[in-house]
């Protein structure tokens, strides 16, 4: 909004977007851009299915559009995911796609390195963009990653992060289901760091993380994840930045008391 873009919101469910409600997104609006997360949506934890996936190139192709493949969690795959569907720029032969990763999430968030790719006639356009902030990157950070990235210790490390994903989520998903059977997980995701949690019909997502902050936990109000009226209060619970699993189910006990309180104040 504050570039003067008007995002135009089009639902997902648990198989990613869906392609009737996109082509008559592109045909009501005349967009040019469709932005997407094809893999582990953040929140929902979405992976956009095998069928899914042609049809939205096909869709994007077909309105002049280009889509932007924000592929930012393909290294925080839990441990049990299974093989992953390449990056839906793989599929794209006409240089629709501009796909767009990062090293940040699985290594540190000071560690600021990014990667775009595309091709065509919008790789020189990027290119001819991206000239000042390719030459303003510090020699050293461009060094450490290359030797990261190149080290036997990097497939170490993301398997250790996936082992270490996946016992988190599940200790989240198991206290939830134990003391929070009211909240809806409708989806547990293989990758990722948070799980995406619908309150009861009615509740105040801001009353209820009002309450959890008095607690001791801080959770996301899920209404800036929509870009229109959301259909109930959510909120989006991240088991990322904390040391343990210990401090999840005690953060999920505490949650507990901020919801009897937010919710008896409804």
């Amino acid at each position: 909004r504050a570039a003067g873009l008007r995002p135009v919101p089009v639902p997902v469910d648990t198989d990613g977007v869906r392609p009737q409600l996109l082509a008559a997104a592109f045909e009501a609006t005349g967009a040019r851009v469709f932005v997407c997360q094809p893999l582990f949506q953040n929140p929902t934890g979405a992976v956009l299915s095998a069928e899914r996936r042609p049809e939205v190139l096909r869709i994007a192709r077909a309105a002049g559009a280009f889509v932007i493949e924000d592929d930012f969690v393909r290294r925080l795959v839990h441990e049990d995911a299974g093989p992953l569907p390449r990056p839906l720029s793989s599929d794209d032969r006409d240089g629709v796609v501009v796909h767009v990763c990062s090293l940040t999430k699985a290594t540190s968030p000071s560690f600021r390195v990014s990667a775009l790719a595309a091709r065509g006639p919008v790789l020189e356009r990027l290119r001819a963009i991206q000239v000042v902030d390719h030459f303003f990157v510090p020699r050293p950070l461009q060094e450490a990653a290359l030797e990261l990235v190149g080290s036997p210790a990097w497939p170490r490390h993301l398997r250790a992060v996936a082992g270490e994903l996946k016992e988190r989520r599940d200790a989240m998903a198991a206290a939830l289901r134990l003391r929070l059977p009211e909240l809806t997980v409708e989806h547990v995701p293989a990758g990722g760091y948070n799980l995406w949690v619908r309150l009861p019909d009615g509740a105040d997502e801001s009353a209820f993380a009002s309450a959890a902050l008095r607690a001791g936990v801080a959770v996301a109000p899920g209404r800036p994840y929509f870009a229109a009226e959301p259909p109930a209060g959510h909120v989006r619970l991240s088991f990322a930045a904390v040391p343990g699993v210990g401090e999840i189910t005690e953060g999920v006990r505490r949650l507990r008391v901020a919801c009897d309180e937010a919710l008896s104040t409804h």
